[in-house]
This record gives C-alpha cells, sequence and structure tokens, in this order.
C-alpha cells in the first residue's frame, strides 16, 4: 500500500491527533479486507451497553480500565498493534471517554485498522458533538477511503464550525480531494458542500475548480464568472476565468485578461500573467508594454525583472537584457545561476571573454551548467588555452558524475576542432570501454572515424546504434549521408534516410541528406524540392552548400551565387561552403 503523503487530510491528522503521518497516510489504501470491529469485544468483557459501561465518569479511573490500558501498552511496546488497537477500541466504547477514544483512534491507525478509527470518530461524535477534532478525523478517514457519499453533512458542519475562516476553507476545499481519481464525484460533492455558502464568492470559486477539474469547462467558466461578480476586483478568479477559456483559446484567454487589467490597473498578479500569455503568442510588443509598466511599479521584483530581462534578449535588446540581468543577480533569489548563464552569454557575444568566463563560473547545478562550462571551455580553447578548458570539463565531470559523457564528448570536439582528430576518436574509445553500450559515445565517435577514413569502424558503430536504438533517426541518417557522399551504395543510403525522415520528417539535416541523395542519383527536381524545405527550416552553411551546387547544376546559376555569398557572410570558415563558392565562382 502506498502512503498519501504531504495532503491537507494527512496532516490535519497528525497534527490534531498524533496520528503519525505515514499511518495517515496509509488511511487512502487501507485494505478492504474483513477485520475486527469495535463491537467484536473480547470473550469476557461487557458490550457497551452494559450498565457497568456508564457506571462511570469520563477521566475517572477503575481497576478494570488502569489494567486494559497497561495490557493494550505493553502489547503495543511488542507490535501487538492488532490486540492492541482491539482492547483500545472496546475501551473506548464501554468508557466513552474523548480521552481515550482519541487515544483508540492512535492505536488503530498504527494497526492500519482504517474502519475501526472511522467507528471511534463517529463513537467520540456521539460523545461530544461540538468536538471539531473528532469531526476532523471522520472527514479525514473518509476521504481517505474515498467515501465521498455521505460526507457533505459533515464537511458542511465543520465549515460552519469556524465561521471566521469560512472563506479560507472553502477555497482549501478542492485540495483535500487531490488524489481522489472520480472528479465527477467530487464535483457533485464540492456542489453540495458549497451550495449553501453561495452568498461568498469563494465558494462558487470552489465549485469552478471542480468542475474545471471535472473537464466541464462551461459550468466552471459560469461559476467563476459568479465569483467575479460577488467580487469583481478578485484576481484568483480572474485568472482561473483565464485559464479556462485558454483550454479552448488564447485570444479569449488574453482578452479576459487584458479587460481584467484595464479596469484594475494595479493587479499586479493578472498583468504579469497577461505578458506571459502575450509572449506565449509571440506578440513581444504588445508583452514589453506590459512588462514595462510592471517595471515601473515593481522595479525590484524578481518575477517583473527576469521576464523582462528574457523578453530583451528575444528581441535582441543586449543593453536593456543586460541590465536587468545585473540588477537580477542583486536581488534575493533563491538561485541565480540562469541569470549568470544569460551575462555570460552576453559578455561572450559582445567579445568580452574574461568577464563571460567570471559569469559562466557562478553558474552552479542545474540545467545551466552544462552549457555554462561547454562555453567557458570553448573560450579557453579560442585562446589557445586548450589544456586549460580540457582540464575545467574533467574538473566539471568530477562534479556533475551524470553529466560525464557530455563533458568527454566535448573534450572530444575541443581536439578536433584543433585538428586533433586521432587523439579525440582515443578520447572517446577510452569511454566506450567502460560504456560499450553508450549511444552517444558510439554516435560521436562513429563521425570521427568517418573523418579519419576509417569507414569500418564507422559503419560498425552506426550500425550498433541502430540495433541498440531501433527508433532513433539520427544514425540511420549519418549512415545513409556518409554514403550517398561518397557515391557508394546509393540505393542503400536513400532507404536508410528514408527511415531517418519517416522518424523525423521536419528535420532539416536529414532532409538536407534525403535532397544530397537524390542529387548524387541524377533527380535534380526532387533533390532541389528537400534541399529548398531544409533550407527554409535551418540556413546551415553545409545546407547552403548542396542548395547552391543543385541550383547551378539545373542552369540557374545566379541564385545558386547569391545563396552561397549570403551564407559564405554568415560562415566565411566553413570549409564545405567554402569549397561550393571556389567550385562555383564564375
Amino acid at each position: 500500500m502506498k502512503p498519501i503523503k504531504n495532503t491537507l487530510v494527512c496532516a490535519m491528522l497528525a497534527l490534531a491527533f498524533g496520528i503519525p503521518a505515514q499511518a495517515a497516510g496509509d488511511m487512502a489504501g487501507a485494505s478492504k479486507r474483513a477485520r475486527p470491529t469495535i463491537r467484536e469485544v473480547p470473550a469476557g468483557l461487557p458490550e457497551a451497553t452494559d450498565p457497568r459501561a456508564t457506571d462511570r465518569k469520563p477521566g475517572e479511573l477503575t481497576g478494570q480500565v488502569v489494567y486494559q490500558v497497561l495490557l493494550a501498552e505493553v502489547a503495543l511496546q511488542r507490535g501487538k498493534n492488532e490486540f492492541a488497537s482491539q482492547a483500545y477500541a472496546d475501551l473506548a466504547v464501554r468508557t466513552r471517554d474523548p480521552a481515550v477514544i482519541a487515544r483508540a483512534i492512535e492505536v488503530a491507525s498504527y494497526a492500519r485498522r482504517f474502519e475501526v478509527v472511522q467507528e471511534l470518530a463517529r463513537l467520540w461524535i456521539q460523545v461530544e458533538p461540538e468536538s471539531k477534532r473528532a469531526q476532523q478525523v471522520l472527514v479525514g478517514v473518509m476521504i481517505m477511503s474515498n467515501q465521498l457519499e455521505g460526507l457533505a453533512p459533515e464537511l458542511i458542519r465543520l465549515l460552519d464550525a469556524d465561521k471566521a475562516s469560512l472563506p479560507a476553507n472553502l477555497l482549501g476545499l478542492n485540495r483535500m480531494f487531490a488524489r481522489t481519481p472520480d472528479r465527477q464525484a467530487v464535483l457533485q460533492l464540492v456542489s453540495k458542500v458549497c451550495t449553501p455558502y453561495f452568498g461568498l464568492a469563494e465558494a462558487h470559486y470552489a465549485v469552478a475548480v471542480a468542475a474545471s477539474s471535472a473537464g466541464e469547462n462551461e459550468r466552471a467558466l459560469g461559476e467563476v464568472r459568479k465569483a467575479l461578480e460577488l467580487r469583481p476586483d478578485w484576481e484568483t478568479a480572474a485568472l482561473l476565468e483565464a485559464q479556462i477559456l485558454a483550454s479552448k483559446s488564447s485570444a479569449a484567454a488574453i482578452a479576459s485578461l487584458q479587460g481584467f487589467v484595464e479596469r484594475y490597473p494595479k493587479a499586479r498578479e493578472v498583468q504579469l500573467h497577461l505578458a506571459r500569455a502575450l509572449v506565449g503568442e509571440k506578440r513581444y510588443a504588445e508583452a514589453k508594454r506590459q512588462f514595462e509598466l510592471l517595471l515601473q511599479a515593481y522595479p525590484n521584483n524578481p518575477d517583473v525583472v527576469y521576464p523582462v530581462a528574457l523578453l530583451a534578449l528575444q528581441e535582441n535588446d543586449q543593453a536593456l537584457a543586460e541590465a536587468q540581468l545585473k540588477h537580477l543577480v542583486t536581488l534575493e533569489i533563491p538561485d541565480k545561476s540562469a541569470p549568470y548563464f544569460y551575462l555570460g552569454q552576453l559578455a561572450d557575444e559582445n567579445k568580452r571573454p574574461q568577464e563571460a568566463l567570471d559569469y559562466y563560473r557562478q553558474v552552479g547545478a542545474g540545467e545551466h551548467y552544462l552549457p555554462a562550462q561547454l562555453r567557458s571551455a570553448g573560450i579557453l580553447a579560442k585562446q589557445g588555452k586548450l589544456d586549460e578548458a580540457r582540464a575545467e570539463l574533467r574538473a566539471a565531470a568530477e562534479r556533475s558524475p551524470k553529466q560525464r559523457v557530455q563533458f568527454t564528448i566535448a573534450e572530444a570536439a575541443l581536439l578536433r576542432d584543433a585538428k586533433q582528430t586521432e587523439a579525440a576518436l582515443d578520447l572517446l574509445e577510452q569511454a566506450l570501454l567502460a560504456e560499450p553500450g553508450q549511444p552517444d559515445l558510439l554516435y560521436e565517435s562513429a563521425l570521427l572515424a568517418e573523418k579519419l577514413g576509417r569507414l569500418e569502424v564507422m559503419e560498425s558503430r552506426l550500425r550498433k546504434l541502430i540495433e541498440i536504438q531501433p527508433e532513433g533517426a539520427q544514425a540511420y541518417n549519418a549512415l545513409g549521408y556518409s554514403y550517398a557522399d561518397r557515391k557508394l551504395r546509393l540505393p542503400e543510403a536513400q532507404q536508410l534516410i528514408e527511415k531517418a525522415l519517416q522518424l523525423a520528417p521536419n528535420d532539416p539535416f536529414i532532409l538536407d541528406s534525403m535532397g544530397w541523395v537524390l542529387y548524387r542519383q541524377g533527380d535534380l527536381d526532387s533533390a532541389l524540392a528537400h534541399l529548398q524545405r531544409a533550407y527554409a527550416l535551418r540556413r546551415d552553411p553545409e545546407i547552403a552548400a548542396h542548395l547552391g551546387e543543385v541550383l547551378w547544376m539545373l542552369g540557374r546559376k545566379n541564385e545558386a551565387q547569391a545563396i552561397l555569398r549570403e551564407a559564405q557572410k554568415k560562415d566565411p570558415a566553413h570549409e564545405v561552403l567554402g569549397e561550393a563558392v571556389k567550385k562555383f565562382s564564375p
């Protein structure tokens, strides 16, 4: 049985009654197999209806009570939880003492006799009808055992007992059923419970949440709008309305948020969500305006400063992005790795390598750690500090063992770029000895083997990778392209690339491979169609070289030269592109 952890009800039981969190969580999955109930008392002891059961006052100790308490506690210490639970349950029925009942509930929870907990809770309510603790136990057990029928009166009684906290408790109502699988049953229950309180916006909001979770968006929308009629400036309800609308139309959700912001210009949360929604729809100018307004009002709020910086990066406004990122790292935020990473990128792009290194080295564990380390190593390698770059990558791998393969591949790339291809392959070969089936190592070592002319090694590695990952497109593509580029086994090359294209139909590099193998076989028109589509998806220099060559062979020389010149301006050092430019110059 898997316990439910971190739920409102578990916390309620644990705090209010001393029931262990583990035991409280286990109530949700309690077995329904037959167990003795509290009415199945041991032989020789009086039933609850026996006159002797009411001869004593609550809290009064008798020899029989003391004996049975000691008996139960000793049994509990010896691990005989079932016996201890039965003894305490019997004692609770006999004495009807609230303290004894509470202890009996605790012991029953240890014994995982949750049906007994429920009966004891009902007994407690009989004895103390106004006891909030007893009501909470009963409600908690019923929720965790998914007994939603008949629960509404108990929940209403609990809500009525704390009128001062009624709005907040209504808002927390749905959290109690977060793990209940029958969302329609939850909606029916929440509707029943909230109906007496429909004068409160929170009651309609609770029903809206339950309806949305049950997939009844029209009802959810109606209820949340009733909540907004009662509390027109309630941001939480406005956000829920937008969330419900977004399931069908992003434009409708944005319009809803815009209308609310126009009515309540200081609604920060709604304005922030509006700005993010506009970014999601790529309406950057409108988003920027919203963020500017937010920044004026909340210049030191990280939730405002960070999105402004990211949007500035998106629009290539480097000055604004850098200013906001530098401000962000002065604020109290739990993790500054992301802003340091982006600051490093900006410094790197603007030819400030030492500053970039300083920023990258402040990036901690997380999603930006690997790219920051790779960029740092790249900067050092460009400065001619190859040994230092490799040392940094190895140190980073020690700090992050799970990413060791990626760091090893990055080190091999540095060696390859430094024209030390043999050393790069040796490095990957050493890594493959430890992990012979590692897909990334197989793929990268195959590409290096091809550069060195070791075609048998390349082919064996890629075929092994296809065997390990038959649904991975890249190995099929690499092997097929290698054949096509060398004008070898062209029909097989096309079959391999077609398989890759089936697996990744919109990959520009695979489209390029298909165009190239078709060109090698003389189908220039089909080759052109594939290469044009590939180049439209990605302005890669090698794709440009292939496209230029096909256009030239089709007699469209001016177009070919224009594409090649444009590509060379962006990548003047690219070898394949450079060869194409020389080959097809006038």
